[in-house]
């Protein structure tokens, strides 16, 4: 790609230096930054064009896109400083005027800061959706909810841009969910994007729609893909260190290392253990499946332990708590002592204040009571 792009700004304005060739691979670039700027709400944004060879139809296509998307959000955008064969097919395209090439530019050389801008690291998020939608968003607005034109707009933006819905889907793909569903996921949320949009806010839509169908298909991972439902703070953990995993990857030419991802991260080592444990979480293994470890084909539920003979014990411990609630204090306290203390008669007659005699009575017909309902 041979584009380069110098940046300058002061107070609500911006300069964008292009030198090399404007065409269908490079100026999608350029659209990005002035993107940026718009987002940023600058009043002025100047593309100087002396220094570029060449602009094909597809990068003039953009030049008036932009210039006619400032008009509506208020900021001026035009194109100067166009010469020889770049400045012939802007003029050819009956776009020279109204980009309007023709004027001065009014930023002296020696306030020009000139930032050089990786276009390496520039992120084509606008990039891949259809330039004139916000357009035909904005005309959709301005018609009443009945209108068949409205409807008809509707459908058209919703066709346009599914193939970029589409494209953010395969992000996603390779995991255990079907591409097939997660391109009607993408699908649904393309349309939320479309019926939430306001185009008066300025920004564009495919700054809107991206992480509105993103959101979506997090929220069909995180609701619907997973067998099993894993806590929030685990579930940002392993987003976290997948999306450290997949940077460090390429920037050491190898698979990182806990300590790596710890280090990239901020977590600690236990922490980045816990996420990627977590990671082989989200589905139930079936008892059916073989023993990791084991020879034979014993499964996991040849593992699992028998049936402990307390179990049925456990009726007849939720009755008696129920009926010895009902018993008088005085004899709920004997048995207490009696079969939880391990106290003998006497001894229990001592901290009560009775007679043994009468304690075993208290006993005895407390015993008589817990049986004589339970048998019932």
């Amino acid at each position: 790609m041979d584009l380069t792009i110098l940046v300058s700004q002061r107070p609500d304005a911006t300069l964008l230096e292009c030198s090399g060739v404007l065409d269908y691979a490079s100026a999608p670039y350029l659209r990005q930054i002035v993107f940026e700027q718009f987002d940023a709400r600058t009043a002025d944004v100047a593309v100087d064009v002396h220094q570029v060879r060449l602009v094909d139809a597809a990068a003039i296509k953009i030049l008036v896109y932009l210039q006619r998307r400032g008009e509506q959000i208020e900021t001026d955008l035009h194109v100067s400083g166009a010469t020889g064969v770049a400045l012939a097919a802007l003029e050819i395209a009956g776009a020279a005027k109204q980009l309007g090439v023709y004027d001065e530019l009014d930023w002296p050389l020696d306030n020009r800061e000139r930032r050089y801008v990786d276009l390496d690291q520039v992120e084509l998020s606008h990039g891949q959706w259809p330039a004139g939608v916000t357009e035909q968003l904005l005309r959709m607005a301005q018609l009443d909810g009945d209108d068949p034109v409205r409807a008809r707009i509707r459908r058209q933006v919703i066709e346009q841009c599914l193939p970029a819905a589409h494209r953010l889907a395969r992000r996603y793909d390779g995991g255990s969910e079907p591409a097939a569903d997660l391109a009607q996921v993408a699908a649904l949320g393309l349309v939320k994007a479309v019926d939430g949009f306001d185009p008066q806010h300025g920004t564009e839509f495919g700054t809107y729609a991206t992480p509105t169908i993103t959101g979506e298909l997090k929220r069909h991972f995180r609701d619907r893909a997973s067998g099993v439902r894993l806590p929030r703070r685990l579930q940002e953990l392993r987003m976290a260190v997948n999306h450290a995993r997949d940077a460090l990857t390429q920037q050491l030419g190898r698979s990182p290392t806990v300590p790596d991802l710890a280090s990239s991260t901020g977590l600690t080592e236990e922490q980045v253990i816990e996420a990627v444990g977590a990671t082989q979480a989200y589905r139930p293994l079936s008892l059916d499946v073989p023993t990791p470890g084991m020879d034979d084909d014993t499964t996991m539920l040849d593992t699992l332990g028998g049936e402990a003979p307390e179990f049925a014990l456990v009726e007849y411990r939720e009755s008696l708590r129920r009926l010895i609630a009902r018993l008088p204090e005085r004899e709920q306290r004997i048995l207490s002592m009696r079969f939880y203390g391990n106290l003998s008669q006497l001894e229990i007659a001592k901290q009560v204040g009775l007679s043994q005699m009468h304690v075993s009575r208290l006993l005895a017909h407390a015993l008589g009571f817990l049986r004589r309902h339970l048998a019932e």
